[in-house]
């Protein structure tokens, strides 16, 4: 699951730590779905242990966006209502606006999403 998370119309990039071969790539937060948790509450609280924040999710972007080995993305738009994001399990976060959103190397499976995102960029509210 990932979190598009946007605020004063700019998105939450944040770049992986770990493992080594994804290292230094920049993905949405996220992460896996526990047994028994829906996609929504596992995204709820993978935002929370990764950057320190509450969320609220919106609109889900797409439908399943294809990953290597066979596993799935899933991603909804998200604010932050709560806490100020922090890179708890991550090496960086950077907050893109639609003319900054390939300043990062984006993680091969989250590339799709981004231009997926854009348009929920545009009047975006937030500080």
């Amino acid at each position: 699951m990932g979190a598009a998370i946007i605020s004063g119309g700019r998105l939450l990039a944040a770049q992986r730590a770990e493992p080594p071969e994804l290292a230094g790539g920049w993905e949405f937060p996220g992460g896996k779905v526990d047994p028994g948790e829906s996609d929504e509450d596992a995204l709820v609280r993978e935002c929370h242990e990764e950057l320190d924040v509450k969320i609220a999710l919106a609109a889900r972007i797409g439908g399943d966006w294809p990953l290597s080995l066979g596993g799935v993305l899933r991603v909804w738009t998200a604010t932050i209502i709560e806490g100020e994001a922090r890179p708890l399990e991550h090496l960086a976060l950077r907050w893109l606006g639609a003319d900054e959103l390939h300043d990062v190397l984006w993680l091969a499976g989250d590339l799709p999403v981004v231009e997926a995102v854009r348009p929920h960029l545009r009047g975006a509210a937030g500080p």
